[in-house]
């Protein structure tokens, strides 16, 4: 099942605007992280009434809700949530930020993995092993939710996966091409404040 929030308010995290509805997928097949896709659209007529609509293109499984004008914030509670996203902007754009980043190499993880078992045979022993070796590593980061080991663990699995694609008679995965792509930009974006480093930002 898949399970899909709306939510109205002008703050960077979920958690701090108010939902409005929930929407529920059932009957999906079982998928690999990264491979569902889901389209999720939302129309609001002239009396404020909003459908939201979600459909897995895969299966054609298609559940749609309606979010009635009376649901809406009034104007004062929604001037106050105004006046509090301005105020907490920046701390939650840089949760989002590291958010957003975990998600990445998650998906690195599970590209890399792929790719590994796809070309094991014609992959060279030792290269295999620092590709996994790198892998555990980012994995043991994201459960230790430490922001900047994290970073660097996807330096080497990104590192490692460049290496295996040159030694090994192989075609990369668009996969893994993309994780890596935003890895090169989470490393890039750590180092415009001049530092040379990622910037760290706490989880909580």
């Amino acid at each position: 099942m898949l399970e899909i929030k709306v939510y109205e308010g002008e703050r960077e995290i979920a958690a701090y605007n108010k939902m409005l509805a929930t929407i529920q997928l059932t009957g999906l097949p079982r998928a690999k992280a990264g491979e569902p896709q889901i389209e999720v659209a939302f129309d609001i007529d002239a009396n404020g009434i909003m459908d939201v609509s979600a459909k897995d293109l895969g299966t054609g499984e298609e559940q749609r809700v309606t979010v009635t004008g009376g649901s809406a914030l009034p104007g004062a509670d929604l001037e106050r949530m105004v006046r509090e996203a301005q105020r907490y902007a920046e701390r939650e754009c840089l949760r989002r930020e590291a958010a957003e980043t975990r998600d990445r190499a998650d998906q690195l993880v599970h590209a890399t993995e792929k790719f590994v078992h796809d070309h094991e045979d014609t992959m060279p022993g030792d290269v295999r092993t620092e590709v996994e070796a790198a892998v555990g590593e980012l994995k043991e980061a994201l459960r230790n939710g430490d922001d900047v080991a994290v970073r660097e663990a996807m330096r080497k699995a990104a590192a490692g996966v460049a290496a295996a694609s040159r030694t090994a008679d192989v075609t990369r995965t668009a996969d893994v091409d993309d994780a890596r792509t935003d890895t090169a930009g989470d490393i890039q974006g750590g180092a415009a404040d001049g530092s040379g480093e990622p910037r760290v930002v706490s989880g909580g």
